[in-house]
């Protein structure tokens, strides 16, 4: 039994909300709390705001996300993207509720356990191994490659990304080559790189690259 900003419940459990809302929900949502920078649904920071200052209490706001999951609205988002229904369910349905609820509109960083429930991604350095520089996605759906950097030789090279989420991503390094946008799978292309060059590498899916999914190739 956890509690988060005060708010109390046995039969939620927020730790596993929030490592469920990272990986089905971030890709699209904005929460500070959570690190997530999604933009093709709602700021859910933004969304309860004015609710929360005028009376409305988080049970009620829970109520609302626990239905929203359950039975989006029918009317697609500004880019023409539906929220799919039912994208968790059950016990994790109230748990991921309960979880953005708790936090959604509330400044600062989560403490406890819900602080180490999902690892930040991108602090890694992917280094080139016969000919591949491997930079994969990161595995939780987190908008974010697993390395921030990477470093190759000069000369052909295979770039490529595995994806073991279930965010559809892809890998592109303008001039050079875009790998296709796979889920559960690998993108990829080839390329030759120059000498003392850096280049920039990002996903290409609109609103991915916008929410820090991108890195820097350097060439020694």
């Amino acid at each position: 039994m956890l509690s988060a900003c005060g708010v109390k419940d046995p039969q939620a459990d927020v730790v596993a909300g929030k490592k469920l809302f990272v990986q089905k929900c971030g890709a699209c949502h904005t929460l500070g709390r959570a690190g997530t920078k999604g933009t093709t649904g709602p700021n859910l920071d933004e969304a309860f705001q004015e609710s929360l200052k005028g009376g409305f209490g988080r049970t009620a706001v829970r109520g609302v996300i626990y239905k929203q999951i359950l039975f989006p609205n029918r009317l697609p988002s500004a880019d023409g993207v539906k929220m799919p229904a039912k994208l968790v369910d059950g016990d994790n349905a109230h748990d991921v509720a309960a979880y953005v609820a708790s936090v959604s509109a509330v400044g600062g960083k989560d403490t406890g356990l819900l602080a180490t429930a999902v690892q930040a991604a991108g602090g890694g350095t992917a280094t080139e191994k016969n000919g591949v520089i491997s930079i994969p996605a990161d595995p939780n759906g987190q908008l974010a490659y697993a390395d921030a950097k990477a470093i190759g030789q000069p000369g052909p090279v295979t770039v490529e990304m595995p994806n073991k989420s279930g965010v559809g991503h892809d890998i592109v390094i303008d001039g050079l080559g875009k790998g296709q946008v796979v889920t559960e799978g690998t993108s990829s292309f080839k390329a030759d790189l120059a000498a003392g060059q850096k280049y920039t590498y990002y996903c290409s899916v609109p609103g991915h690259r916008q929410a820090g999914m991108q890195g820097t190739l350097t060439v020694k």
